[in-house]
């Protein structure tokens, strides 16, 4: 592929059969209760790829030495949840079924669900799930719906024992929420590299999915996203953290949210694309 075509990821080459990594983009909105256009995500941090270097300083490798499929983004049932929530699923349990490592770009947090149900239905019940967001995502329901962006977490809750659910840089919620976390998950508030760094112990040499929400950082690094929360991590803090997870067994990634109206800059997309070349350079 010729440097200059933005429709791929940066280094992405198009042989299924030799990927050790996969992307698939998810071009989904529909339950976003602020700001949409995060549909819009998977194409911009595509073509936002492309302002970096392949090469990682921080861990002296090139994303070149990576064999990484960009699948290009699956086609949604506009206004479906349902459905469209079945054709992840069923395209997540293809990628991990054929041990390749799966890397979902959003879209809104909900495409999470059915990837971590495909990673549960793989590993067991045994699966840590690492939770990255500037909200809790612990709701039974919003605005009558229990599948939401807002529920998304409560919803991997139900799939695998909430236990083995870690949050980190929680800062907005309702009181139930922040009530439910702090009783049922591991709940870290406001902070991710302290309380990452005393958890590593517990769950290295266990199955680990990650979900990254953009708007874990604060939004003065990354205001293109739907619901911006001040008071988050640095851009350098968030690179930090993939980078503690190096000795770990993640057995996959998505990050999402990232919403490029708000950021005519392309910041944002510039920034996750920068923290999914470190993820693959860290985790495959």
């Amino acid at each position: 592929m010729e440097k200059g075509i933005h429709n791929c990821f940066l280094e992405s080459h198009g042989d299924y059969s030799r990927a050790r990594a996969v992307m698939i983009g998810v071009p989904m909105d529909f339950t976003v209760s602020f700001r949409p256009g995060s549909r819009f995500g998977p194409g911009f941090i595509r073509e936002m790829s492309w302002v970096l270097e392949s090469y990682s300083p921080y861990l002296r490798q090139d994303l070149a030495d990576i064999s990484l499929f960009d699948y290009g983004d699956l086609e949604m049932t506009f206004g479906n949840p349902e459905k469209s929530l079945g054709t992840i699923y069923k395209m997540a349990k293809k990628v991990m079924g054929d041990d390749r490592f799966p890397v979902f770009i959003g879209g809104e947090h909900l495409i999470s669900l059915p990837v971590v149900r495909a990673a549960v239905d793989k590993h067991g019940n045994d699966l840590v799930l690492l939770h990255f967001d500037a909200h809790a995502d612990l709701r039974e329901e919003y605005n009558g719906e229990s599948l939401s962006h807002a529920t998304v977490i409560r919803q991997c809750a139900g799939y695998m024992p909430p236990g083995n659910i870690y949050q980190f840089g929680i800062r907005s919620g309702t009181r139930e929420e922040f009530e439910w976390g702090s009783s049922n998950t591991h709940f870290y508030p406001f902070e991710i590299l302290g309380p990452l760094s005393k958890i590593l112990d517990n769950i290295k040499g266990r199955s680990i999915y990650v979900t990254m929400d953009i708007d874990v950082v604060d939004p003065a690094y990354a205001p293109g996203t739907g619901t911006p929360e001040p008071g988050g991590c640095t851009s350098n803090e968030i690179i930090e953290a993939v980078h503690m997870l190096r000795d770990c067994n993640v057995i996959g990634f998505d990050l999402v949210e990232v919403m490029p109206y708000g950021d005519p800059a392309g910041i944002t997309g510039v920034l996750a694309a920068k923290i999914i070349r470190e993820a693959l350079l860290t985790f495959v």
